[in-house]
């Protein structure tokens, strides 16, 4: 069977004819095609294009890859998105014959489905319709990138009104559940929440426009339109749906609200955190998603390394977090990893010889042997009164989730002061902006900075797919404005991603942190005491090894691990 290409016609007919009996037999052991292909390719030498290509000839179909595939035009009225993600079977227009149908399957051993597709062409007779074969994964690589134009709630019409008859404790988000559902406003929530999920998105955003609603997902950190909604009464009625699934006031509509709800979604549970804002045409909601089943994904491995940071940054926080006492500050902008940055040093230093408690709004992710607290503004726990709390309840190390006003950011130094370790997190632009920060909230800067051990700023950076990365020719003009001289910039190994299946068509797949780091000694304690210039401190800083997020993303741009566009979306040019 390995030799099959090398051999004459007679000899490739006898082989195809073993292909097709041990096919066969792999199939009934295993109840279904894909998995006997998988075991078949296993046992022989064949590529997957190879064999793909071999099974075509066998079957009589044509043989497509994904290049073809990509050149094809689908047509989702004959056979669904939903039905060509559950069947693995996709139709298109055929470009060889006027009218003609091309079905590509990925089982060529798949009799339900061929006839499926069979019966329900004779509602057509007459119009022409082929096979082709396609491997599984090709398939899904296809799908995945047609997700951010079709999607199932495309076709929906809009004309029935709510029905709030569905739990709101609970989401159960299925696409059988999705495509059964009566109301088409549930249909439309339901599968954008379900479409998001798939594509690992951390925002959804409902944006009601003068026309319609517009719908956009945050994935690796950047918004993308997914979906439009055409008509204002649309637009009010899934905002009305997401104040119903999130318990709030359905007749408000001039103050901002805030909500949550929960869904089930591939077996676990997935919590929401809604923020709906009055606008010009009606509201805006974003729901933040909080999977933490992508944060449990490396538990036993949520390590500092397996988040990216380099191995300075990683030694540097290790050291603040093995101090017995003083405060680790970790700051950024909304979305850049603070939190799992802090979970991570927990779950390193968590060796349950120690109470360590936390106090977070919401709790992201469960962390064995630790006591975590959600913040219930509602009822009147503030992170101000359960911080006040824990310091009697007798605590070794404290982490804060979020320092938003004075009261929490003064008994947070005070906490640090009085031999306690505190990690705890603050919106800066850097590690010297949280001075201000805390000189603002009227703590004063002496006690600050002597409770304060270092602050890491840090930023999330998207990485090039590596199912896609190619080489990258950079022109002077560009280098110039990203600030690096063009003379040494020989030895960078400049890379993006060229679009594919795996990565959505982004060229970028999954991020990795990068970080600034200072930490604290007595010249620098009385520069920020004394209330010195900036440079002066950012001098000092740099003498002690201080080494800023511009240097560490272009760092990442030598080694070919991001582009230049991205580090200057994320980082300032120095």
């Amino acid at each position: 069977m390995d030799t099959l290409i090398a051999q004459p016609d007679g000899t490739q007919a006898e082989a195809r004819a073993d292909l097709r009996g041990a096919l066969r037999a792999l199939g009934e052991r295993h109840g279904s095609g894909i998995r006997a292909l998988e075991e078949l390719m296993a046992q022989t030498s064949l590529s997957a294009d190879q064999l793909r290509v071999q099974l075509a000839a066998l079957f009589r179909m044509k043989s497509i890859g994904m290049r073809e595939l990509n050149q094809l035009e689908p047509d989702f009225e004959v056979i669904s998105f939903v039905e060509a993600t559950t069947r693995l079977c996709v139709c298109f227009h055929d470009p060889d014959v006027d009218h003609g149908m091309l079905f590509a399957i990925a089982d060529p051993l798949d009799a339900r489905t061929r006839g499926w597709v069979e019966h329900r062409m004779r509602s057509q007779p007459g119009l022409p319709y082929s096979w082709a074969l396609a491997s599984a994964g090709d398939i899904n690589a296809y799908l995945s990138v047609r997700e951010k134009d079709v999607r199932a709630m495309d076709s929906l019409a809009f004309d029935d009104p709510i029905q709030n008859t569905v739990d709101p404790a609970s989401l159960a988000l299925t696409l059988q559940g999705i495509s059964s559902d009566d109301s088409p406003v549930v249909r439309l929530l339901n599968s954008t929440i379900y479409d998001a999920l798939k594509m690992m998105a951390s925002d959804i955003h409902l944006e009601c426009r003068a026309n319609g609603l517009m719908i956009k997902c945050r994935v690796d950190g950047v918004l993308a339109v997914v979906g439009r909604a055409e008509g204002r009464d649309v637009a009010d009625q899934v905002l009305s749906r997401v104040k119903v699934i999130s318990e709030l006031d359905i007749a408000e509509r001039r103050v901002p609200q805030d909500g949550r709800f929960k869904a089930q979604y591939a077996g676990r549970e997935i919590d929401f955190r809604v923020s709906i804002m009055p606008n010009q045409f009606g509201e805006d909601a974003v729901l933040r998603i909080l999977d933490r089943y992508q944060l449990s994904q490396s538990a036993g491995g949520l390590t500092l390394e397996a988040l990216g940071f380099q191995e300075g940054d990683t030694r540097f926080m290790r050291k603040l977090a093995s101090m017995p006492y003083g405060m680790l500050l970790v700051t950024g902008p909304t979305g850049s990893g603070k939190t799992t940055t802090l979970y991570a040093i927990l779950t390193e230093i968590n060796n349950g010889l120690e109470k360590i408690v936390t106090i977070e709004d919401p709790v992201e992710y469960q962390l064995g042997e630790i006591l975590q607290i959600p913040v219930n503004e509602a009822k009147g726990l503030t992170f101000a009164r359960g911080l006040r709390s824990i310091l009697r309840h007798d605590p070794d190390k404290i982490m804060v989730g979020e320092i938003r006003d004075p009261e929490t950011a003064q008994i947070a130094v005070q906490a640090a002061l009085t031999g306690h370790q505190v990690f705890t997190t603050v919106h800066a632009n850097n590690v010297f902006d949280v001075i201000g920060r805390f000189t603002n909230m009227e703590v004063d800067p002496y006690s600050f900075v002597s409770a304060l051990n270092g602050v890491v700023a840090q930023r999330l950076l998207r990485r090039c797919c590596p199912d896609c990365v190619t080489e990258d020719r950079v022109d002077t003009e560009t280098l110039i404005r990203s600030g690096i001289d063009p003379d040494a910039a020989g030895g960078y190994l400049f890379r993006r991603g060229a679009g594919c299946g795996a990565c959505r068509g982004s060229g970028y797949r999954g991020r990795r942190a990068i970080a600034e780091a200072l930490r604290m000694n007595d010249e620098l304690r009385q520069l920020l005491s004394e209330r010195a210039p900036l440079g002066h401190i950012k001098a000092a800083a740099m003498r002690y090894g201080m080494q800023t997020l511009r240097v560490a993303a272009i760092d990442l741009v030598k080694r070919g691990e991001t582009t230049l566009e991205e580090i200057n979306r994320v980082t300032m040019v120095e």
